[in-house]
């Protein structure tokens, strides 16, 4: 940093170190202009001539108060105009005075707003020019009262521009500001949202392969003595249940990972595709399931695909916990317009405990209903006429929500 940066800097965090520096030029500016007569008629045009010990008398008290000039501005306009009508009135030769007018009505612009400015400007402009060409010595046309004139109209119209730039720059840095917390709030929901849609995940995946291992446990322990082959078997389901679990959970868990880790997961997350791998996890716990599919060929969004196999998932897991041994399930997967539907149903017979918000304590509808919210869906659930339960899923294929499918292009 140069040495003039180094002092500028200073002088900025030294607001009244600046102001004295500042009274102390206007000082002497006012002194050496006393010193120089216009109307010299020898020699030249300007010459010189000596102050009387009034105006120099006036002239220290003028500068002495623009040190006060940022804290009250308008008292030291006030001030210094006053000083400044003496001189016009008294002086003969007249001593500049007015100079500290001038910075004293700059400050008042620059400080306040534009009517201020406009009335203060005016009153000032007005008072000292009309005073100085009809009460000095001097002729009304004399280009000092002119001066007076052009100097004061200049101050304010400076003071005013550079009040202008100030509240121009203030308002471009508020802006930049307040889109940096804009940003800053969006990536904390993007990060809230993403955080919630992975805690759904790791439910479904839990609740669903929990489910499985315990009905195959159970089965396990109550023909392990009688008939060991089937044992065998159902522990052969649990095995089963229990690696696909850890798989999808180190896929959904492994997205909270760096991009450059190489163990992130590089297989895609569940959908549509495996539908038919899941129900045979079912038909592997006992559970019968019919699917009809009418979606063929069409391409579903990544977000859109997740949701309704997790949607299905959730669905069959409370069927096989909650409508009984002999329940039997429907899925269906209908693409209607711009939406993809989804149905399963069931005729369980069990306990009216099934997960529902507020009766059966879990959290699966209510996950179910958050996640095809998010996608901007919508999602019943009921008890059908006759006996079972009914989830039905109306998924668009244009969905509101990108952050998912971001996340599944990692």
């Amino acid at each position: 940093m140069s040495t003039f940066q180094r002092a500028r800097t200073w002088l900025t965090a030294h607001p009244i170190a600046l102001d004295a520096a500042l009274a102390l030029g206007v000082l002497v500016a006012m002194v050496a202009g006393s010193f120089i007569d216009p109307h010299a008629e020898h020699g030249g045009r300007w010459g010189a001539r000596t102050p009387d010990g009034l105006s120099i008398a006036l002239m220290v008290p003028a500068a002495a108060v623009l040190v006060a000039r940022r804290r009250a501005p308008m008292l030291v306009l006030a001030a210094t105009s006053a000083l400044t009508l003496t001189e016009l009135v008294t002086g003969d030769p007249r001593a500049p005075v007015a100079m500290s007018a001038v910075v004293a009505l700059y400050t008042v612009a620059s400080t306040t707003d534009r009517p201020t400015t406009w009335r203060v400007g005016l009153l000032t402009m007005t008072v000292l020019t009309a005073t100085a060409m009809l009460v000095g010595p001097l002729p009304w046309y004399d280009q000092e009262n002119i001066g007076i004139f052009a100097w004061t109209g200049m101050a304010a119209t400076a003071g005013d521009a550079v009040r202008s730039r100030r509240a121009f720059v203030h308002a471009i840095r508020e802006r930049a500001e307040r889109a940096e917390r804009s940003r800053e709030e969006e990536a904390r929901r993007r990060v809230a949202e993403e955080r919630l849609r992975i805690a759904r995940d790791l439910h479904d995946v839990v609740a669903h392969h929990i489910a499985l291992v315990n009905v195959q446990a159970g089965v396990a322990a109550h023909v392990m003595d009688k008939r060991p082959d089937q044992a065998k078997e159902a522990l052969a389901h649990v095995r089963e249940a229990s690696r696909s679990a850890l798989n999808e959970l180190r896929a959904t868990v492994g997205l909270l990972r760096q991009s450059g880790d190489p163990e992130a997961p590089t297989e895609p997350a569940p959908g549509l595709v495996r539908l038919d791998e899941l129900v045979g996890t079912f038909h592997s716990a006992g559970l019968a399931v019919e699917v009809a599919r009418a979606d063929q060929g069409v391409p579903l969004p990544a977000a859109v695909d997740l949701a309704a196999y997790r949607v299905i998932q959730e669905a069959l897991t409370n069927v096989h916990k909650h409508a009984g041994k002999e329940a039997k399930a429907e899925v269906s997967v209908v693409c209607v317009g711009p939406n993809v539907e989804i149905t399963v149903l069931d005729n369980g017979t069990g306990p009216d405990g099934k997960d529902e918000e507020g009766h059966g304590g879990g959290h699966g509808l209510l996950g179910m209903r958050e996640r095809v919210a998010a996608l901007g869906g919508a999602l019943t659930t009921g008890p059908r006429y006759g006996g079972g339960f009914r989830v039905h899923a109306i998924l668009p294929l244009k969905s509101r929500t990108t952050v998912t499918e971001e996340a599944l292009r990692l």
